[in-house]
Order: C-alpha cells, then structure tokens, then sequence
C-alpha cells in the first residue's frame, strides 16, 4: 500500500517540466542581479521556458565542472549501464545489487513532493522511485545500525570535474537511520515520468523533502550501514554553513541570507517570495524525529 501523508498540493502546483529543468539558469541570473537573499516583493517578469536541448544544458553537478554547462558537456561519458549499488555495513546480506534487480524488487510510484534548495529557492516535483526503507530491509538492517552513508560515483575517466579540489570527493551524505526508513524518504528514479538525465543525478538518487536539496546525493553506488553519524561533504567543505542535519527550518538562516522566504520557480525571475514552512511543509509527518532537540544548534 502506497504511504500516505497530508499533502496540499495539487496538479496545479507542479513546477511545468521545462521550468524544472531550467531552474539553474534562473538561479544565475538571480545571483547575477544580486537578488539572491532579498526579501520582499519585486517586480514580476515571465519565464519563457527552453526546449529540451537548451533546458538540459545547464546544471550543477561539480563532478563535471563547475560551470553551468559543464554537465552537459560531459555528462554522457557516465556510464549508467550496468550500474550496481553496494550495501554493506551493519546488514545481514552485503553486497553489490544490480540496478535491475533492485527495481525488479521495488515498488515505484509517483510522490508530488515540494523541493526546497538551501539557496532560497522552491518548486514542486512529481518524482518517481521507491522507498528507501524497503531497499536498507532487501539488506537486512542489523540491531546495531544507527545511521546511513552514502556515496557518489566516482570516476576520474567520465567525470572531469574532480580533477579540481571544489569538494573533497567522493560526493558523500548521511542519514540518521529512523530519517531514512521514514516512508517519506525516497530513492527516485525518474521525474515526470521519465528516467533523470545523467546530468540530473542518473539512475538512482536520494530524495528526503523536508530536507534543503544538497542531502538529496545523486548518481549513488553505496549505501553503508554504520553506528556513528558519517561524514557529508559540503559539511567537511564548511561546518558554519551545511549542518548535517539540514532540515529546512525558517529559524536559522544561511549566514550569508535569510531562510524565512522562498522563491518558487516558476513564478518568473522576479517573482514575489514565500514564506517558508518548517520541515518544508512536512513537520506532521516529520517533527517527532527531533523531539527534545534544539534545532537552532542541531541544524
């Protein structure tokens, strides 16, 4: 049975897929217009989305370059097929499970989840995969797990972004245990109904909605059980910024913006912001996972 959870969003509210796909270029010329951060209304202007070819060439995906067009550049040297994850750690059965077989296995629906990124920005997404719960029990989750690692393709030949030091690679993120078996959190395989671009985080990414949208790692090939809280990248890259935590919470601001405001994309480069929910709209289903925490400090 699919899980349930309250959700106020309708069909209405889906980013349109080529707004999705170009939200980085929005982003850009946000940024470039020192909008990134700022409160209150602005003007508006329409977004005239791109065709396929021009919304796919332009993305952040450091592993290959750091600039926007990096990633379609060189993106399709990853190879994809065939693609296994390894599962180790604190589980009954460690190994390396095929791509096709995990699927084989899954229960892949669609879930219209909002997508919080840490830079301020929103949309709404009908992502499809599967509940990450059900891939840690195909392994066997042991008594003595209390956290999740997880890790990025790493390929020096395919991706030539990691010749320079941007980040410490491979791509890592973590999860306390019960955050990733909660039935919110998701290992997405498609958008829209379609397989994700390579540039976009192909075959296999981690989606937790109530968390900003770094913790969501892509293009992942291990998954570890552990006992202590792992390492996450942009974490080790700087402590002051990206907790490990990182829900989304309107309370603690970036130190460099606030994060009481949001600005949907798909609303036009100049649209009015929104305010942010904690937990990004989540906290009935989410809340009770950090009760007696001081979420101001633990963020």
């Amino acid at each position: 049975m699919a899980y349930r959870w309250k959700n106020d969003l309708r069909e209405r509210d889906v980013t349109p897929e080529p707004v999705w796909l170009d939200r980085r270029a929005v982003i850009a010329g946000a940024a470039g217009l020192g909008l990134l951060g700022a409160g209150g209304a602005a003007r508006a202007e329409t977004l005239e989305p791109n065709d396929w070819e021009d919304i796919t060439s332009y993305n952040n995906y450091y592993e290959f370059g750091t600039d926007k067009g990096d990633p379609a550049r060189h993106a399709h040297r990853l190879t994809i097929e065939p693609w296994n994850v390894r599962i180790d750690g604190l589980v009954d059965r460690p190994g390396d499970y095929a791509f096709e077989d995990i699927m084989a296995k899954m229960t892949v629906e669609e879930r219209l989840y909002r997508f919080r990124c840490v830079e301020a920005w929103s949309m709404v997404v009908p992502w499809n995969g599967f509940e990450l719960a059900d891939l840690l029990a195909m392994a066997g989750v042991q008594s003595g797990a209390k956290y999740v690692a997880f890790e990025t393709v790493l390929r020096e030949d395919e991706m030539p972004g990691v010749a320079y030091p941007v980040l410490d690679w491979p791509y890592v993120e973590g999860l306390r245990l019960d955050e990733a078996m909660h039935p919110l959190t998701i290992m997405a395989t498609g958008i829209y109904g379609r397989d994700i671009p390579k540039q976009n985080g192909a075959p296999l990414r981690l989606v937790v909605p109530w968390k900003y949208g770094f913790k969501s790692i892509k293009s992942v090939v291990r998954i570890t059980l552990i006992d202590s809280e792992p390492p996450t990248s942009w974490n080790k890259a700087n402590p002051r910024e990206y907790g490990f935590y990182s829900n989304v919470n309107p309370e603690v601001d970036h130190p460099r913006w606030s994060q009481a405001t949001e600005r949907r994309i798909g609303g036009g480069l100049f649209s009015s912001r929104i305010p942010t929910p904690m937990f990004n709209g989540y906290g009935d289903e989410v809340a009770s996972l950090y009760k007696g925490m001081d979420l101001k400090k633990q963020f």
